[in-house]
């Protein structure tokens, strides 16, 4: 058994911890209820704009017109994806499973004989593609949080200029999904081509563009696509927050068990070392007499 001196600088070191990850996880709840409250009040607004996306790309006049951003290639040499992850780590599983999905879809596509590079957020996937396999396009750190669509801009106008010069035949985004504080879901998007509407979905009447169809739809399919990548940092950015104030939470319960456990050792050492000197006194009292 360890000595009592030594348990007492582990019981030392673990509440140190226990502090640090304490404050953590308080730094970590502030900024996910600020992260909460932005993505579930853009959330309705980021919807309504993927379904005006995908009832535009299905308008029966649009069909000898179809801007460049709708039309789907006829085959799919190279695919691009917005790989969306944390630049720091701290987070449980956030970072790990993000990744682990877009290691899964990179691979469906090789197996399909596609090309794949990637534009990524965050040093963690940006690190993990350097390590495994270089094929990063462009990437983006140190974003500010929240981040606005000037920081976005950046990255829309990349994936958006890729696609529209042939670069690249499709886009994907992969992201957290926030669903809850305890729950978020890494999940696949297809950004680029927007896809027209279920044949199930009712249509209004036809529309007439002015001045042409042309005009319209480069700035409003650019503008709402702009919103689909806004709204994937913010899913990612509360997902982020959630998973790190949890994992500091769970940290620090841990850390508060091993300081009990490790009290009790010591206790239980201390006794054994009076026990052990009385016993002492006793036989050099007993060997005198």
């Amino acid at each position: 058994m360890a000595s009592t001196r030594e348990i007492r600088r582990r019981i030392r070191s673990v509440r140190n911890i226990a502090q640090v990850t304490k404050a953590m996880e308080a730094v970590a709840a502030s900024r996910m209820r600020r992260a909460q409250q932005q993505v579930l009040a853009t959330r309705p607004y980021a919807q309504k704009a993927q379904e005006v996306l995908s009832y535009i790309a299905r308008l029966p006049s649009l069909e000898d017109q179809m801007d460049v951003l709708i039309r789907p290639r006829e085959e799919i040499r190279r695919v691009g994806i917005l790989l969306v992850t944390a630049d720091r780590g701290l987070a449980g599983g956030f970072n790990a499973n993000v990744i682990r999905t877009a290691a899964r879809f990179i691979q469906e596509q090789r197996e399909q004989g596609r090309q794949i590079e990637a534009v990524t957020v965050g040093r963690k996937g940006r690190d993990w593609l350097l390590r495994y396999d270089p094929i990063i396009r462009a990437e983006f750190t140190n974003l500010p949080d929240p981040p606005t669509t000037n920081d976005t801009a950046p990255i829309t106008r990349v994936l958006v200029d890729d696609f529209s010069q042939g670069h690249f035949d499709e886009v994907y985004m992969i992201y957290t999904d926030f669903v809850n504080t305890l729950v978020q879901r890494p999940v696949v998007h297809k950004l680029l081509p927007i896809e027209p509407a279920e044949p199930s979905v009712a249509m209004a009447p036809d529309y007439i563009f002015e001045p042409s169809p042309q005009a319209v739809l480069s700035r409003v399919l650019y503008g709402f696509t702009e919103v689909q990548v806004l709204q994937a940092l913010y899913e990612s950015l509360a997902s982020e927050h959630s998973a790190r104030m949890v994992a500091m939470r769970n940290a620090t319960e841990a850390a508060d068990d091993l300081i009990a456990d490790l009290t009790l050792t010591y206790n239980k050492a201390r006794q054994e070392g009076i026990t052990r000197e009385l016993m002492d006194i006793v036989g050099g009292t007993t060997a005198l007499e």
